[in-house]
Order: structure tokens, then sequence, then C-alpha cells
């Protein structure tokens, strides 16, 4: 009988071990895994070895390493939906609901920055593992609608100005603090000033508030 753990079978696994808990550790090494080092850099033997788990259990769950990426990449994006939904923007006025989403975004990408490490690498393949994920899509079209609705209501509230595309102001809120933070380390020597402390990230916060506000008031 062998003894190599990477050929373990998936029913020896599965009697000897919580199923779901293995997937759940295999899931956090990879996205470690793939935020550090990439799709290309990220190697299967390493994810297994975080996990406590051997390669079969990664094929036997996962596919191959570009699945695992997807999968990484789709729960990774229906965290921060999630985390959004849990804000109930469409309970707000629409000015404090606009700030909310603003400081949202901000705060959820410092307390996330394997987030934007690994959209970095999706958009280096050209976003092709996310173009074959339908939950990917269905997961964004009704947040698309929540900010639509938003602006809608400011509108007729008499506070915001009309004809303001929903998605072109998504990218706009993403882009003012992925910008940022993608390049606090070059920033901080080109500018003289250390962007990432305390002060210069409360400050940079203000000032993406204040922004997007001037953007959609009336």
């Amino acid at each position: 009988m062998t003894t190599d753990l990477a050929l373990e079978t998936p029913a020896k696994e599965g009697r000897t071990r919580n199923p779901d808990a293995t997937r759940k550790r295999i899931l956090k090494a990879a996205k470690d895994e793939f935020a550090r080092r990439g799709l290309g850099g990220a190697r299967i033997d390493t994810i297994a070895a975080k996990a406590k788990a051997n390669k079969g259990m990664i094929y036997h769950y996962f596919g191959n390493k570009e699945d695992l990426f997807r999968i990484v990449l789709e729960e990774a994006y229906a965290d921060i939906r999630n985390a959004e939904r849990k804000l109930d923007l469409d309970k707000l006025d629409p000015e404090e609901a606009m700030t909310r989403l603003v400081e949202f975004t901000w705060k959820y990408y410092l307390a996330n920055p394997e987030f934007l490490t690994l959209v970095n690498s999706e958009n280096l393949h050209k976003g092709r593992h996310i173009a074959a994920s339908e939950s990917i899509r269905e997961m964004h079209r009704p947040f698309v609608g929540l900010v639509q609705l938003i602006l809608d209501r400011g509108v007729e509230a008499g506070v915001f100005r009309p004809g303001i595309d929903a998605i072109n102001l998504n990218i706009t809120i993403a882009a003012i603090g992925y910008y940022y933070l993608t390049n606090r380390f070059t920033g901080s020597v080109i500018f003289e000033t250390d962007l990432t402390s305390k002060e210069r990230l409360q400050e940079r916060l203000a000032f993406n508030i204040d922004t997007i506000l001037r953007l959609v008031r009336k």
C-alpha cells in the first residue's frame, strides 16, 4: 500500500476528516498563495502543505490549478458583495448611502489587501477566469442596480444631478481607493510622504468621500 499522501484517495480523506473543513482550509491556503505569488507563481504543493491536505484532495474538490484560481476569485468577489449588502444602503438617505459606500470600499481594501492583489493577478490574465464564471456576473448585477437606485433616489430628492451612470460611478469609487493603495509604496517615494500613515489614510478617505459627493451632487 502506498504511503504517498499525494496519492491518498478522496474516500479515505472523507472518512478521516471533515470534507467541508478541508475545502475551507484549501481555499484559505489557495487565496493566500495566489495573492502572494499570482497564478503563475503559485504552487499546488505549497497550497496542500498550508492546508494540511494532499494534492489529490485539491484536484478532487477543485479540479486543476486554474479552476482553483477561478473559485478563489469567485469567493473573493462574493465576500465583498456580501459585506456591501449588510450596509443596507437602500434604507439610508442618498447622500449618507453614497458616503457609506465610499467609506466601506476604502476600509475593505485596507482590511483585505489580498483582494487587490488577486484582482491585479486576474487582470494580467485579461479576466479570462472570471469570464467563465456566471456567478460573478450574477452577484454584480444587483449591486449595480442598487447604486443606480441610490442615484435615482438622490435625483428625486433634488440632491443629486441626473444622468450619472451607475457603472461609471462604481468604477470611479473603486479606482480612487484602488490606485492609491496599489501604488502606495512608489507614491510614498515620489511624493516624499508616508502614504500608509494613519493620518494620510484618514485624509485620503475624507478626500475620496468629498470627491464622490462633489461628483454626484446637483
